[in-house]
């Protein structure tokens, strides 16, 4: 048979509705409600807590399982010399300005972006306005009433709306005094005082706690789970038997005391995290799998295109960029491609999905180069994840902080014989002549480069030479000290500290994403809101609905549920008492994909119908071969054009 259209834009996206589903349905709610609740702190309901897992389990596949990385668990609580070797202390903040008059915080960056957006939409607005010819209709006074109380749209000359568009497309380029320069000179305020604010300040984001009973540790909630990897980095090389690459993961908790949490669960303080660390070869980041996706296509968005105030992408295969320098490496390429997969498996919109370079300003203090997977929504185009060449920097500063060497020693395929000047030092006397300033000579005589090391023995042949140390002092040098002799070396092995490349996942604005990308209203009928979700993250696979309560339909029920557990389908059974248009609707709302009918019919003749939720087509056919195909269909092995070339359709009456 062929499947009807399904018109999923009939009516606009409406946010409020979708935040009613949510909220009726118990997806999450604000953390602490009945205590009147904090910012940015979310709990999980049922369906919410189901569908993170799911996203979660197909993570794991995608990533861990197929890509065969190492896992990890490792703690939430850090000691401050951590962060403070990782810089985290020092640069792990973001700029804020206040209220001049109620003291209200607002994050600069997101104050100059609200503002100058809105300004951007009434212009729209107010030339829309200007373009139409006035009429006084019914449609037209609603809409009047409706818009009472509103400021009145205004119309911005065109350089000056020029001028807020590049503004836009390069804000996260701007440091904090420029973010200052811009409220002042385009005259940004708080919107909800219309009060001028301070000077930008830099407010470090994350939790200082303490670790012990007399708090002589002091410590920090992470705001990342990289650390850990970085800090067990030796073991991890060990349990791969000394060989790169290879890539550990980890799924968990961080946690980011953010300034002004408006956004839902698109900014929040405590959050789940899913993160890669990739280490590789400095000298040879190519990938052995890239040619499995060098035909991947992203829209790409690259740090010239918004320095020059632009945010067109360019759709180009992943191939082609990593080829002609847009993107960094191979591997960097490899899991730009991979990410995209994988968001668009669990049914982010592909339209809606673009990759954006960071610019040199917002650069991380650790990356060598940088993308971010952003994802439209009601809110714009939010960063969902990350993706950074990290190069050294972790490992090195963890290693020189320690003294503990973070370094890969790798068996050469062909031992390297090279010559070169070596000092050769007569201790006793050197120590009889300098005393404890002999370290000091020798630790600087062998910090010499070859050029210097042949000038020392050119300078010692004509009788003296004089060095000079880190610190600026002077010594003479007598051939009697120290001689230059040449000196052949053998390297059998190389070592180096390896690269990482970081995917770098937030949970919670991925599923929010998914969440506006997969609601509609049914075209009929716009009060029936539907989640799309795809099988493979939907919270509740199957609905299984008996007619009614009755003890004859509850032997079929038991059997179809108890064979789709043993499935591994997570199915639920809804014998309320409602209508079952009424229950399937409830159940639309929650993204269930497929529901079972059991009727009367259904005990006579041991058989049941199969719906599928966006068309609401049912087909029919024995019991087994229903719970056999909807369980195809969860695992993805077949699509519901293939299950109703199977089955018959439901015309509404099964024979008696």
């Amino acid at each position: 048979m062929t499947n009807p259209v399904v018109n999923k834009t009939a009516h606009p996206f409406d946010k409020a509705r979708l935040e009613s589903v949510l909220a009726h349905r118990f997806f999450y709610a604000p953390a602490f409600e009945i205590y009147g609740g904090i910012a940015g702190l979310y709990d999980y309901g049922p369906p919410g807590s189901a569908l993170q897992s799911n996203i979660i389990l197909e993570w794991r596949k995608h990533f861990i399982v197929e890509e065969h990385m190492l896992e990890l668990d490792t703690t939430i609580m850090t000691p401050a010399p951590v962060f403070e070797t990782s810089g985290h202390v020092a640069r792990f903040a973001d700029w804020m300005v206040k209220d001049i008059k109620t003291g209200a915080v607002l994050r600069a960056d997101h104050l100059v972006k609200n503002v100058l957006s809105a300004r951007l939409v009434s212009n729209k607005e107010a030339r829309a306005l200007a373009a139409q010819p006035q009429k006084e209709d019914e449609k037209a006074k609603k809409k009047a009433k409706k818009d009472k109380g509103k400021p009145a749209p205004v119309q911005l000359p065109d350089e000056l709306a020029a001028e807020y568009e590049n503004i836009l497309a390069q804000l996260d380029n701007y440091s904090g005094p420029e973010l200052g320069e811009l409220c002042r000179k385009y005259n940004i305020t708080n919107p909800d005082s219309g009060n001028e604010v301070t000077e930008p300040q830099q407010f470090n984001l994350m939790f200082a706690s303490s670790i012990g009973p007399t708090g002589q540790h002091p410590g920090f909630l992470r705001p990342e789970t990289a650390q850990g990897h970085f800090l067990n980095f030796s073991r991890l090389l060990d349990y791969n038997n000394g060989r790169l690459p290879f890539a550990s993961a980890q799924i968990g908790r961080s946690f980011r005391n953010e300034i002004s949490p408006r956004a839902g669960l698109l900014r929040v303080r405590e959050f789940t995290m899913a993160e890669i660390e990739h280490f590789v070869d400095p000298e040879d980041k190519n990938h052995e799998r890239f040619a499995e996706v060098r035909d991947v296509e992203l829209d790409l968005l690259d740090r010239h295109v918004q320095q020059a105030g632009s945010t067109q992408v360019s759709r180009m295969r992943i191939g082609d960029a990593v080829a002609r320098g847009v993107i960094a490496n191979e591997t960097l390429g490899y899991f730009l491609a991979r990410i995209h997969l994988f968001l668009t498996k669990i049914g982010i919109d592909p339209e809606r999905l673009r990759f954006r370079q960071h610019m040199a300003n917002e650069m991380a203090h650790y990356a060598a180069d940088c993308w971010d997977a952003e994802i439209e929504n009601s809110y714009g185009w939010t960063e969902c994840v990350g993706c950074a060449d990290r190069a050294a920097y972790d490992l090195s500063v963890h290693s020189k902080k320690t003294g503990h060497p973070l370094v890969v020693r790798a068996q050469l395929p062909e031992p390297i014989v090279t010559e070169r000047d070596v000092a050769e030092y007569n201790k006793k006397a050197l120590g009889k002549t300098f005393g404890k300033d002999l370290a000091t000579i020798t630790q600087a005589i062998d910090a010499f480069d070859e050029a210097q090391m042949v000038k020392l023995k050119d300078e010692l042949s004509h009788g003296s030479a004089t060095i000079q140390s880190p610190d600026g002092r002077e010594f003479k040098l007598t051939p009697d000290l120290l001689t230059i002799e040449r000196k052949t070396f053998k390297q059998s092995t190389r070592e180096y500290t390896p690269n990482v490349i970081e995917p770098s996942f937030g949970l919670g604005r991925i599923l929010y994403s998914l969440l506006e990308h997969c609601f509609w209203s049914r075209e009929q009928d716009v009060e029936r809101g539907v989640l799309s979700l795809p099988p493979v993250v939907a919270p509740t696979k199957v609905l299984i609905v008996p007619l009614s309560a009755k003890d004859e339909f509850k032997p079929l029920v038991k059997e179809i549920s108890l064979k789709l557990r043993k499935a591994g389908v997570f199915a639920h059974v809804d014998d309320s008492s409602q209508s079952i248009g009424k229950r399937y609707a409830r159940n639309d709302e929650l993204g269930t994909p497929f529901g079972i009918t059991v009727d009367f019919a259904s005990v006579k003749h041991h058989t049941a119908t199969l719906r599928e939720r966006d068309t609401t087509i049912q087909l029919i056919g024995p019991a087994d071969d229903v719970v056999a195909i909807v369980t195809e269909l969860v695992e993805g092995t077949i699509d519901w054009a293939e299950a109703c070339r199977r089955l018959p359709v439901y015309e509404g009456v099964q024979a008696e």
